[in-house]
């Protein structure tokens, strides 16, 4: 018996002997596979230091457990392994398939572009894998549904592309699915129907297509669904109705379409739903009332219609409603202004009628309130700054009437108020210019009376005051130009008196001052000079005396003066022409008297902005006549000089008219050799005169154009009409002429057509061809431009919106263009480009060439690092949206400066000594509705 005991006691130790040693093999194993692991990873910032082969490694069984990032379990193997927020890319290993106890895994935050090795598919003990937030790019790799452990996979913020792996729908035991912000495509897999542990799933920012599955309704674990941001179609599943855990909606930015399901009233704990940027119509259903735990509703840019449901108001924890950019009519729900948490109500571009809630803001900590562009009437309630929160009022483009309440001028949180365009009657409130972040101050076109309080020139924060097109008299405040942030002041179109306040030494960032159609008087203060970055003066239509300020010539940024319609004196000072940065001017309708400069800007100056000044001569002008003494004597010839003149008048206009009728048949004959060109000239009672309108300093003349108009000088013909090259020899200047196409439609709507140009000629940018002028007659116009002789005039002028509507939209694509240059580093007609092909077209062949747009960018900005390239990809393609080619497809301005502030990159999370925090999470993309045109 003692013989078998000690037999059976041998075998065990024999046996722990062989199990121990067979430990030591495998923990020796894991230590080599870490080593290789590290060997494919670079690390600049040394994070990995620690990983290397001990001396004793033989004698020290698991060595690497103490290494950084490692983690082990009771038996010595592998068991976490977390080297997030490490700066570490290069590749992941396939010789982590060797890790076989491997449960955790965590390679976020870094800047891996590489992909992922399929050797990832056979770590079957994994129960959690993150490797979001890196530039991954490829395929997801396959086999993680057979991990039967496995509740979370974080893939978000990265390159990946394919599709979603459809074998994750074995992984029953998933609570957290994030494949956010990648290229995914093709539809949601159906397998994911089994994923009954769900908790959330995220799949915004790819490019998944088809509908939502219906199955979704069976995952009754789901607490968030976040979807947007995607192509899907198609209307919400009913089902999704049964998701009672469901707190969190995000299906923004899509072609959803249908009616918002009722349904939705049904989930008890959902705090958010946001459906904004999509096809919805119909009604909004006012079983939403019902949700009681919602605090953000965002149902903004669709084609909603009907009234908004007064249901809402049983929201009491309602924090956010953006219902703006829909088809909604009838009345704002009185009991709205009962919410008692609302911060932020957006109703912007619909069709609402009637008052604002009366107490709207009195129970809230209301911050934003925009309610603009609508039909809106009554008067302004008076408790919207009850609570002391509210930072922007948006009240434009309405009727509302009465007087702006007082309570706003103690408001010291607010930085916009915008209420031009409504019928607010009474007095601007004492007290604005005290509030201390107050930035904007709209008020034009209502009927305010009264005058402009002298607090508002104490103000230190206002940029911007508009308080034209009112009833306001009095004079301006003394110190109303001092105000140190004041880039633009406008208050025409008033009853304002007096002078203008001698206080411009004290304006650094003044740009623009309008003053135009008062009744203001004296003179014009030299101090004006000093404000050295006005670009646009408009003081026409005022009551004005004495001579023009000669320092104005000097200011350096100058470039519009308008002081038409007064009683100036004197002379034009005589370097006015040579103004730095002057472009246009009117002097017209003064007592200006004596010679016109002829220099600079004057030589070119169109006549009509000269009109009504009976003492002006030469220049441009008729010549002036001798100088005379005031004798008597002289004075007593004068009515022999008139006789004298009328007869050499008439003999002059004779031979004139005899030159004319010569000049034209020699010029008809000229012609005839080219009978396209006789044929065009041809029409006797419409070809002359032809008249020349210059934006710029010009040393040609109409006849000199018209000489060069001949198929020998044609150097390209597009779809608007054809391109001539233009050289005048007095002194030497080559230009380029366009004669455009025009209709008989376009003929009777030539008015439209000059006030288009006159805009385009005041366009300025350095990298944008100049349009000169241009020469027009009944039936024809020529467009005289800067001549590029490295150019394509035809391939420039995309700058200009490839018509010539010129309104908001083709300034957008200016802007966009501009951009361009600034994100790419290049100049519109680069070189580098090819024959024929401007920045635009550049970027957008890299575009259909499925090129990375990276390859865009300028690399000595953008240089490695992911976070400014991705910021910078965000702006280009707000380029992109700017210089779409049809101008209906552009955004406007207001949405591009919303756009630009939120152009942020798409991160997900921060993470801070390799842990990942989760109270730091941000979304991938933003909230804004205008974000999603991204």
């Amino acid at each position: 018996m003692q013989t078998l005991l000690l037999f059976f006691f041998c075998c065990i130790g024999i046996s722990v002997v062989f199990v121990e040693g067979d430990q030591s093999v495998q923990q020796y194993e894991e230590l080599s596979t870490l080593l290789l692991i590290r060997s494919s990873l670079v690390d600049p910032s040394d994070q990995l230091e620690g990983w290397r082969m001990p001396r004793n490694a033989a004698e020290n069984q698991s060595p690497h457990c103490n290494w950084t990032g490692i983690w082990c379990n009771s038996n010595g193997f592998v068991e976490r392994l977390d080297l997030s927020d490490m700066n570490l890319s290069g590749n992941v290993s396939d010789h982590i398939q060797d890790l076989h106890s491997l449960s955790f895994l965590n390679i976020s935050c870094n800047g891996f572009d590489s992909s992922l090795p399929k050797a990832l598919g056979t770590l079957t003990s994994l129960k959690t894998i993150d490797v979001s937030q890196n530039n991954f790019v490829g395929s997801f790799p396959t086999g993680l549904g057979m991990a039967s452990g496995l509740t979370s996979v974080n893939a978000s913020s990265n390159n990946f592309s394919g599709y979603l792996p459809e074998d994750l729908g074995n992984a029953t035991s998933l609570e957290n699915l994030d494949f956010r912000g990648s290229f995914f495509e093709g539809s949601i897999p159906g397998s994911f129907k089994n994923l009954q542990k769900l908790k959330f799933l995220g799949l915004s920012g790819n490019n998944l297509t088809g509908r939502i599955p219906r199955e979704i309704g069976q995952l009754a674990s789901l607490e968030t669904i976040i979807l947007g941001y995607n192509e899907f179609e198609g209307e919400i599943p009913g089902e999704i109705g049964n998701l009672t855990n469901l707190r969190y909606l995000d299906l923004a930015v899509g072609s959803l379409s249908g009616q918002i399901p009722a349904e939705l009233g049904r989930l008890k704990q959902l705090t958010t739903v946001y459906l904004y940027k999509n096809n919805f119509t119909g009604k909004i259903p006012p079983e939403l009332g019902d949700a009681t735990s919602l605090l953000f509703l965002d149902l903004s840019d669709n084609q909603i219609s009907g009234e908004i449901p007064v249901e809402l108001a049983e929201l009491k924890n309602l924090q956010l409603l953006n219902l703006m950019r829909n088809q909604l009519k009838g009345t704002i729900p009185t009991k709205l202004g009962e919410l008692t948490k609302l911060e932020v109500l957006e109703l912007w571009k619909n069709f609402l009628t009637g008052p604002l809630p009366e107490n709207l803001g009195q129970k809230s900590p209301l911050q934003w309130l925009d309610v603009s562009s609508n039909s809106l009437s009554g008067e302004i309630p008076p408790g919207l700054c009850h609570s002391g929160n509210l930072t922007k009022l948006i009240l434009f483009n309405n009727s509302f009437s009465g007087p702006i309440p007082m309570s706003l001028s103690t408001c010291e949180s607010l930085v916009r108020v915008r209420m031009q365009n409504n019928l607010i009657s009474g007095t601007i409130p004492v007290g604005l210019g005290s509030l201390p972040m107050l930035q904007r101050l709209e008020l034009a076109n209502n009927n305010l009376t009264g005058q402009i309080p002298d607090n508002i020139g104490l103000s230190t924060s206002l940029s911007f005051i508009d308080v034209s097109g009112n009833h306001l008299q009095s004079s301006l405040p003394y110190n109303i130009l001092s105000i140190p942030s004041l880039q633009i002041f406008m208050a025409s179109n008033n009853n304002l008196e007096g002078q203008i306040p001698n206080q411009f030494q004290d304006c650094p960032s003044l740009t623009l001052l309008d003053l135009s159609s008062n009744h203001l008087s004296g003179k014009i203060p030299q101090s004006i000079a000093s404000c050295e970055k006005l670009v646009n003066l408009n003081l026409q239509n005022n009551q004005f005396t004495g001579e023009i300020p000669k320092a104005i010539s000097t200011m350096p940024t100058l470039a519009i003066l308008d002081l038409s319609n007064n009683s100036l004196v004197g002379r034009i000072p005589e370097n006015f022409g040579n103004s730095p940065a002057l472009e246009t001017l009117n002097l017209s309708f003064n007592k200006l008297e004596g010679p016109v400069p002829s220099n600079g800007m004057l030589t070119t100056i169109n006549p009509h902005d000269l009109v009504g000044n009976a003492g002006l001569c030469g220049g441009i002008l008729p010549p002036c006549s001798p100088a005379s003494s005031a004798s008597k004597q002289q004075q007593n010839l004068r009515v022999k000089h008139v006789i004298i003149g009328f007869i050499v008048g008439i003999s002059i206009i004779l031979s004139l008219g005899i030159a004319f009728f010569t000049g034209r048949l020699i010029y008809k004959r000229w012609y005839l050799y080219n009978s396209f060109f006789y044929d065009w000239f041809n029409n006797s009672n419409k070809e002359w005169p032809w008249t020349l309108v210059a934006f710029q300093r010009i040393s040609f003349t109409s006849s000199d154009i018209i000489a060069c108009i001949m198929e020998s000088n044609i150097i390209g013909i597009g779809g608007t009409g054809i391109v001539y090259k233009a050289e005048a020899y007095r002194p030497h200047a080559t230009v380029a002429v366009k004669k455009l196409w025009r209709t008989e439609r376009d003929i009777e709507n030539g008015d439209d057509l000059f006030r288009e140009v006159n805009l385009l000629g005041r366009l300025r940018h350095r990298n944008i061809v100049r349009l000169l002028g241009y020469i027009h007659k009944e039936t024809d116009v020529l467009m005289v431009y800067e001549y590029m002789p490295n150019g394509n005039l035809g391939t420039a002028l995309h700058e200009y919106g490839y018509t010539l509507k010129v309104d908001e939209k083709s300034d957008i694509y200016s802007f966009g263009v501009v951009l361009l240059e600034l994100l790419t580093g290049k100049m519109p007609l680069d070189p580098a480009f090819g024959e024929s092909v401007d920045v635009v077209e550049w970027v957008r062949r890299k575009i259909r060439n499925n090129r990375a747009l990276e390859e865009a960018l300028d690399h000595s900005i953008a240089g490695h690092c992911k976070d400014v390239q991705e910021e910078m990809l965000l702006v280009l393609r707000i380029a992109i949206l700017c210089t779409a080619k049809l101008p209906k497809d552009r955004p406007s301005m207001r949405d591009v400066i919303t756009m630009l502030g939120e152009a942020k990159p798409r991160r997900k999370s921060i993470c801070h000594n390799g842990v990942q925090n989760p109270s730091k999470e941000r979304p991938v993309f933003s909230n804004s509705p205008v974000i999603g045109l991204l």
